[in-house]
């Protein structure tokens, strides 16, 4: 063995499924050596003495702690650039405090008023309707996304110029919002409803986009973050990324899963297929996304009963055994599916096609296919049950619930929902309890990508750094273990990638997080505040904090 690399770390976890035991363990395992990109030998410091030769690269961290690489198990990097435009209203608390931000933002070059990140909740009793934006706006046309990413408020200036003027019908359970007369209210449910209003908005350049793009991948890795599993994908992403890559290594692995929608038939399915395993040096795509729901909190979530508004009864799918089919159709060509699915009816669907697969596609086929079901936000007892022993994989977001759900369930997700389903909210402890693999991920932009306050609050249930604040459901809080296995080991898992990935292995790929507490042993308010000292992705450094003496 010659190796290219030696990492030197006090504190290594090599995240082996089952924990290694003995003199191997990670009291004595702090010493990594990598050569053409794999893991080549785990061992003391006293090892890497003998490993070393003359044109060795040896990093020293000292009293660091060296994981496995951490991956994001579901985010938007290029989805995300049109939901980050415009104001910032995630930390708007308030009406006025919105309206404020809009006033501030002002008008853009293009002559339209944006903003993102909106939580209802700030709006208190006033109704998300078109005359509250009017006020700041006049005659720029405006069109504000809200939190979830499924919904958007336009004024009355956008509605004019997208032609929208009353109810209209989609493939897809979308709505354009109507008062008692008919009149649209600005508020626009789904994709199919906002991309009316989008379509009229001025684009970006390409070299706009892809700048932006660039400073946001480095900003992931900066984070922590050496992957990343994306939940979209179009071909501006593949130019975008292929563009990126001429110009040098993207800072961390990519894998992504375009969208197959409501309306698609066989020939669209066949051309979704197609595209599997295309890509380039760190970008793939690798699986299919599909949705069976939107969001409790815009009433398009698909619950066993209609939430307190009455809504929030029906599927994404209108046909929803046309969505089992789309999944029986890729499933038998042993491609993996990733579906959104958010309330109890909705997993429940979703559960039922995977679970049917196994009568319809053959045994070997199955074993060597992932299918995960993403948000599971709201689910019984028995939905639990019937993960368990399913090889089903859940892909869950800890701070979709410590950020925009309260404990005394005042918020807008919980009020919607009524008690009783708002405390079996994201039930990470009871999935993993039943043996299931749990991805972790952000979803960013819905929620900020940093992994470090996100497995903090996968622990506490509540946001890191606001001790005040009472736990959601403190049941379901993760051990510090279980949370950073999310990112390491479960992430791999629920690629289907253990065998390569996930854990500080001989053979496996060199993909490192380097971070300046321990996260299995610091408490989690204090993990959340600390820094990420470095990541490598094929035993190459991407980001290296400079630290000083």
């Amino acid at each position: 063995m010659t190796p290219d690399l030696i990492i030197l770390a006090d504190t290594i976890h090599t995240m082996d499924d089952p924990p290694l035991a003995g003199p191997e363990d990670s009291q004595h395992v702090q010493a990594v050596a990598i050569s053409g990109g794999v893991i080549a030998a785990v061992g003391t410091r006293q090892d890497a003495g003998q490993w070393q030769e003359a044109d060795t690269q040896v990093v020293d961290l000292g009293s660091a702690t060296l994981t496995p690489g951490l991956v994001d198990g579901h985010i938007h990097p290029v989805f995300g650039l049109d939901l980050t435009i415009g104001a910032d209203l995630s930390s708007a608390s308030s009406l006025d405090e919105v309206l404020a931000l809009l006033q501030a933002e002002g008008r853009h070059d293009d002559g339209w008023l944006r903003g993102w990140g909106l939580n209802p909740n700030a709006f208190g009793t006033v109704p998300l309707h078109r005359s509250v934006l009017d006020r700041v706006t006049g005659d720029q046309p405006a069109f504000i996304r809200l939190f979830d990413g499924h919904s958007a408020l336009a004024n009355s200036r956008a509605l004019e110029l997208a032609g929208i003027h009353g109810r209209l019908e989609f493939d897809q359970a979308s709505e354009v919002v109507c008062d008692a007369d008919g009149v649209p209210t600005g508020l626009l449910l789904e994709a199919a409803a906002m991309e009316l209003v989008q379509r009229h908005i001025p684009q970006e350049s390409f070299a706009q986009r892809k700048a932006r793009l660039g400073e946001l991948l480095r900003d992931f890795a900066r984070s922590g973050l050496t992957g990343g599993h994306i939940m979209d994908h179009s071909e501006e992403s593949a130019d975008l990324f292929h563009a990126l890559e001429a110009e040098g290594e993207l800072p961390l692995r990519l894998r992504a899963a375009p969208w197959c929608m409501p309306g698609s038939d066989e020939e669209s399915w066949k051309e979704l297929a197609r595209s599997i395993g295309t890509g380039g040096r760190r970008w793939s795509i690798e699986a299919i996304k599909l949705f069976v729901d939107g969001t409790v909190d815009n009433g398009t979530a698909w619950l066993y009963e209609p939430d307190v508004r009455g809504e929030s009864t029906a599927p994404f799918w209108p046909r929803p055994e046309e969505y089992s089919a789309a999944v029986r159709y890729f499933a038998s060509r042993g491609i993996p599916t990733a579906t959104h699915a958010i309330g109890d009816a909705g997993v429940d669907h979703v559960l039922t096609a995977l679970e049917s697969l196994r009568h319809e596609v053959p045994a070997d086929v199955l074993r060597r296919t992932v299918h995960r079901i993403e948000h599971i936000e709201t689910v019984p007892d028995d939905l639990v049950a019937r993960f368990q022993g399913s090889g089903v994989v859940a892909s869950m977001q800890p701070t979709h619930c410590t950020h925009y759900s309260l404990a005394d369930h005042t918020d807008n997700w919980s009020t919607r929902l009524g008690p009783e389903r708002a405390d079996r909210a994201w039930r990470c402890r009871d999935l993993r309890d039943a043996g299931v693999t749990l991805a972790i991920g952000s979803d960013w932009p819905i929620a900020p990508f940093e992994p470090l306050p996100i497995m903090a609050d996968a622990r506490l249930r509540r946001r890191s750094g606001k001790p005040d604040q009472h736990p959601i459901a403190p049941s379901q809080a993760l051990t510090a273990r279980q949370a950073l296995e999310g990112y390491t080991s479960h992430a791999a898992k629920a690629a289907g990638l253990w065998d390569i990935s996930g854990s500080i292995t001989v053979g496996k790929r060199a993909d490192f997080t380097a971070f300046e507490l321990d996260p299995l042993t610091t408490s989690p308010d204090e993990f959340a505040a600390s820094s990420v000292l470095g990541t490598f992705v094929d035993g190459q450094i991407q980001f290296m904090l400079e630290r000083h003496a």
